[in-house]
């Protein structure tokens, strides 16, 4: 079961939101094991490193996915980011100042739960929060408009460039939530007395702006999706299928890195293994 790989425009309505697998879980534990090896020889080999973007909409799934896909990896190799409101550090710097500072070391993995897109998601269908920014030439929200915006994901694409250029891989996944799966797991968390702690009146303000949220992550998605940073749009509404899809093709594209090994000693400490080996038994 391929993910959809964005590779030509697209219509969010026209994508599936959901796919079931059967053997979900099963198979994801084999994909896991997978990773986890994978993960343990790019650490070794040292010159890439992995960027893993999550987006979608409230309750579609991004935390239990992190937990799920990334079970098997040496803690050591892996960080995940969330990134919330901006602070006023970070307002003090541009957009993608706090984006650099969480990147991976070459060797290791970062996941990006909420990512630098949200300076073209949440400030767009909030444009009130770019005037925080103290950006020289914007006094007013008439400014703030799609030409900013669109400017703001050229800038994207070239920091993504930039990355890729450098050994980074970069891989983007929205969950593609439907409206009424969303209604559900609200529910769920106000009904469930161990998952209120998740509910936020917040969720319900962001629920009724839907519509502009989808013409955003449309519009994102056909600007932002290239060919070294592809996105993907994962049918979100089954949980178990959208944690293989996703691990599915990390896998798929981190399996044709084929130069990717562990080093080998150098010749002359390779010639003296066995010495090394007879001095330790004989101690």
């Amino acid at each position: 079961m391929e993910p959809l790989k964005i590779t030509h425009p697209v219509k969010l309505k026209d994508l599936p939101t959901k796919v079931v697998d059967q053997q979900a879980k099963d198979k994801l534990k084999k994909v896991r094991k997978k990773l986890a090896k994978i993960q343990e020889t790019m650490y070794a080999h040292g010159q890439y490193s992995v960027l893993i973007c999550l987006q979608g909409m409230d309750t579609a799934g991004k935390d239990s996915l992190i937990r799920q896909v990334f079970k098997s990896f040496n803690t050591q190799g892996i960080n995940v980011h969330s990134f919330k409101q901006p602070s006023d550090l970070e307002l003090k710097h541009d957009f993608l100042w706090r984006h650099y500072l969480a990147l991976p070391e070459r060797g290791k993995f970062a996941v990006f739960n909420r990512t630098h897109y949200e300076n073209v998601l949440v400030t767009r269908v909030h444009p009130q929060y770019i005037l925080g920014e103290n950006i020289p030439k914007i006094k007013s929200l008439d400014q703030i408009d799609d030409d900013f915006y669109h400017e703001r994901m050229k800038s994207i694409n070239q920091f993504e460039h930039h990355l890729v250029n450098n050994g980074t891989i970069v891989l983007k996944f929205f969950l593609n939530l439907s409206k009424a799966e969303q209604k559900n797991r609200l529910l769920r968390r106000i009904n469930l007395q161990d998952k209120n702690w998740k509910f936020s009146v917040g969720d319900l303000k962001e629920r009724r702006l839907w519509d502009q949220y989808m013409f955003c992550y449309e519009d994102l998605l056909n600007r932002t999706s290239t060919v070294e940073a592809p996105w993907y749009a994962i049918p979100a509404d089954d949980k178990d299928t959208c944690r293989l899809l996703v691990a599915d093709a990390i896998l798929s594209v981190l399996e044709q890195y084929t130069d990717i090994k562990e080093p080998e000693l150098d010749a002359e400490t390779k010639a003296q293994l066995q010495t090394y080996k007879e001095s330790l038994q004989n101690e």
